[in-house]
């Protein structure tokens, strides 16, 4: 079984890594893990140039191209971020705009990139007064993209300015569904 980590969090022991740790810790050691990084993986944003309309790929060469070659391997799909202004870091957002290739592949090219049916998952972090439902939309959507046809619902901890997800008994519960889910 494989599974792909996007992981939109700068922090490698922040909130959001604490959850997906415990999460993955529930995983026999023969899984795979694929993660993808959006801080680090020099993943750039759509740049609407309408390439893909016509011709096989995305005119941007970077990580994404074999991300997305590599995509329908996957079993499950993680999405895991910190939620800033109540949406999903901007370096996931860029992975989340180049995943119009699958789309548009399908839709003026007549190809379909994703076959396999796969499971999805989001974990989202924060703190403050913001609202998570608008990154818990775009996650899902971005999920449904890459061949997620079952979502589990959504894993969170969004008190983390004064209970760090570490210690926040409810998520790390919901995190242990989720490896459930998964593992099913």
């Amino acid at each position: 079984m494989k599974t792909l980590l996007l992981n939109g969090s700068p922090h490698p022991s922040g909130d959001t890594a604490a959850l997906v740790a415990h999460l993955f810790s529930r995983f026999p050691e023969t899984h795979r893990i694929h993660q993808i990084d959006a801080y680090t993986a020099g993943i750039a944003p759509c740049c609407d140039c309408r390439y893909c309309w016509k011709a096989d790929g995305c005119c941007i060469r970077d990580p994404m191209n074999g991300l997305i070659d590599e995509l329908d391997s996957f079993d499950n799909i993680l999405i895991a971020s910190p939620v800033y202004f109540s949406t999903l870091t901007p370096p996931l957002l860029s992975v989340a705009s180049r995943l119009q290739l699958i789309y548009t592949s399908r839709r003026f090219r007549g190809e379909k990139l994703i076959t396999r049916r796969k499971k999805g998952g989001v974990i989202l972090t924060g703190g403050g007064e913001g609202s998570l439902s608008p990154a818990w939309e775009t996650a899902r959507s971005m999920l449904r993209v890459m061949g997620a046809k079952e979502i589990f619902p959504l894993v969170s901890s969004h008190h983390t300015d004064s209970l760090p997800a570490r210690e926040d008994t409810e998520a790390l519960k919901q995190a242990e569904k989720l490896a459930e889910f998964f593992l099913d």
